[in-house]
């Protein structure tokens, strides 16, 4: 059977290794995995909870409009129900999308390097893939605006930038958002919002009356630890999210996921501590940077990248060998920087301590 020829240049998306995997590999007892920006204080308790309450109805098909769900984050976001669309997890989103906008003979403009899906599943759709090489690891706006033609559809903005954690400010965004012609959608995709203690990040849901094609992406992966149940959504025009609904799958979150989800949103308490104790924890590998005189780029995000002057594959091995999973930058466009999620205080001490050797 012949697959799609587009298909054979691309490789499916490669996670970070599970750590059971690595234990078994190298015989270890203990493996630190600080690879995939998971949180590492889990998921609310009022979460957990939810998901337990739920385990006498998994027989049942879930609710495929999330009407609970979308009744509860439009109360957080501050949007119509309407303005919302859902995913399993927000990479669905970027395929919904894809597929909506994207065809041969159209182009979508991104950075490089950003976010994987958004050229993965524009190959996939046969559209031209224009990529505008990120400045001191930013979106270079200007050079994206001048890439848009008559034929651009999509263009994709992550804020926060994975994998750099550098961001785009509110007036920056702005200006951009006045280039681009009112027909090109605009993702902005916010997977890390909740980590942003910048006081100049975007608002970006205000922005949107504003702007009709915008639309923001947001993740209950991140901050709210519930990678595993795979929720996340899109808030943008009504028009437009109606448009998009008949390339959404029925079924495309699950029970536990709508249901752990609203009980997350209840406890922003949780939040607010993990985005303090992950703010701590950047600032553990901001001095051993300094220290060892490394360069890195200043996040907002819940990683960070770190250059270490040295073939960063080689030096992702090496962590492998002592136990801990972390990404290689490059496949992430950085051939000498490790990609390192922020983990609690004892874990970023012992992986610090591990690169200090090793250094």
């Amino acid at each position: 059977m012949e697959v799609k020829e587009q298909l054979k240049s691309l490789k499916p998306y490669e996670p970070g290794k599970p750590i059971e995997e690595v234990m078994e590999q190298f015989g270890l007892t203990k493996v630190i995995k600080l690879a995939s920006n998971e949180n590492p204080y889990g998921c609310s308790e009022k979460a957990k909870q939810a998901i337990r309450d739920e385990l006498n109805h998994l027989a049942l098909y879930p609710d495929g409009y999330s009407a609970e769900l979308r009744k509860q984050v439009a109360k957080h976001v501050g949007v119509k129900e309407t303005q919302l669309i859902f995913g399993n997890g927000s990479d669905n989103i970027i395929q919904i999308i894809s597929r909506s906008l994207l065809k041969e003979g159209t182009n979508t403009v991104m950075a490089a390097p950003t976010f994987s899906q958004y050229r993965h599943n524009a190959v996939i759709e046969k559209a031209e893939v224009r990529e505008i090489e990120l400045v001191d690891g930013r979106h270079h706006l200007d050079k994206m605006a001048e890439a848009i033609d008559f034929n651009t559809k999509i263009v994709w903005v992550c804020n926060p930038n994975n994998p750099t954690g550098v961001y785009i400010n509110e007036q920056e965004l702005i200006n951009f958002l006045k280039k681009v012609p009112k027909n090109v959608l605009v993702v902005l995709d916010e997977a890390y919002y909740e980590y942003v203690t910048a006081e100049d990040f975007p608002n970006s849901v205000s922005l949107l009356d504003q702007f009709p094609n915008l639309l923001v992406l947001r993740t209950f992966s991140k901050a709210y630890g519930l990678a595993s149940l795979r929720v996340g959504y899109g808030i943008g025009s009504e028009e437009f999210i109606r448009s998009i609904e008949p390339a959404r799958e029925p079924f495309n979150t699950n029970r536990l996921g709508q249901k752990a989800a609203i009980a997350a949103l209840q406890d922003q308490s949780f939040i607010e501590t993990c985005r303090k104790l992950n703010r701590e924890g950047l600032e553990q590998y901001y001095d051993f940077c300094e220290q060892h005189n490394l360069r890195y780029f200043p996040s907002q995000t819940n990683f960070i990248l770190i250059d270490f002057k040295r073939d960063a594959d080689a030096l992702f091995r090496q962590l492998l060998e002592k136990g801990f999973i972390v990404r290689s930058g490059k496949a992430l466009g950085f051939p000498t920087a490790l990609r390192i999620t922020v983990g609690s205080k004892e874990q970023n001490g012992e992986m610090i301590e591990v690169l200090k050797e090793l250094l």
